[in-house]
């Protein structure tokens, strides 16, 4: 399904909520207060801004007595979607982000990622995988990084852990690669990447990975993922924190400068690795 039947699509997932709400002669604030979340955000989905996750469009039927129709119609949508079923609604989010801040404890994350390296670890979490799912898998995250080339492209500031600048993904020519790769896009200042070293011991986000994004007309929200599962987090207090541990992690990196120096000498002790083997 293209991304225009998509967005038409869930325009028509907010305007049957609008409907079916009206029909039940509630407020948004009421039915907000019913299903957990805001007026406002109410709003945002019979507007088509935001998607709700699966748990949210369940309580929409619960509430409303529609027999499932929420439901059916967002497993519809997120069956066409090649991400993660965790993964999409951030990954919708992510499209229309003015702003996203990432730290990458251990993997460098999808919208850095070289096709080889991309491979790798898709191979690497599913061994026994066809060559279609791998090559679907690695396609869809390729494709996510044209924001990147857009005219209208997000700010994008990454905090890398050593550990994903070390590890020797794919090898040391594929990591060679991909660590090129990165300061290729920091020099034409597509992304501000800065490198927390391993000497800094603990830090602010120990548990995993975090994203935060901003957008024009919406509330800010942050991502956090496993190897398994993530979660998108709106509450307006812990995204808040979560800034805050961005905040901390940002000045305990290295500067921007140190960090692309870091990185391409990284790069080149893998290519020197690489000659040699």
């Amino acid at each position: 399904m293209a991304k225009a039947k998509r967005e038409e699509v869930w325009e028509f997932f907010g305007e049957l909520l609008k409907e079916r709400r009206e029909a039940a002669g509630l407020s948004q604030n009421e039915l907000g207060a019913r299903v957990f979340v805001s007026g406002a955000y109410i709003g945002l989905f019979e507007q088509g801004i935001r998607k709700p996750q699966l748990e949210l469009a369940q309580r929409f039927d619960e509430v409303l007595q529609t027999g499932g129709i929420f439901e059916r119609t967002w497993r519809k949508l997120i069956d066409k979607s090649p991400y993660a079923e965790y993964f999409n609604a951030a990954a919708e989010l992510e499209a229309v982000a003015t702003k996203i801040c990432e730290f990458a404890p251990t993997v460098v994350p999808g919208l850095l990622q070289t096709p080889e390296y991309a491979r790798t670890v898709t191979l690497a979490a599913n061994p026994f995988a066809t060559e279609e799912y791998v090559e679907e898998k690695v396609t869809s995250r390729i494709k996510r990084q044209a924001i990147l080339k857009d005219a209208t492209r997000p700010e994008y500031w990454v905090t890398l852990h050593e550990n994903a600048v070390r590890a020797p993904v794919g090898g040391p020519a594929a990591m060679a690669a991909q660590l090129e790769h990165i300061a290729t896009l920091i020099r034409q200042r597509w992304v501000l990447v800065t490198v927390l070293p391993r000497t800094t011991g603990a830090h602010a986000s120990m548990d995993g990975s975090l994203r935060l994004m901003e957008f024009i007309d919406q509330p800010p929200t942050a991502y956090t993922e496993t190897s398994f599962s993530g979660t998108l987090v709106e509450d307006p207090a812990v995204v808040k924190r979560a800034q805050r541990a961005y905040d901390l992690l940002r000045v305990a990196a290295l500067s921007p400068e140190a960090s692309l120096a870091l990185i391409e000498s990284a790069a080149e002790d893998f290519r020197r690795c690489a000659s040699t083997t």
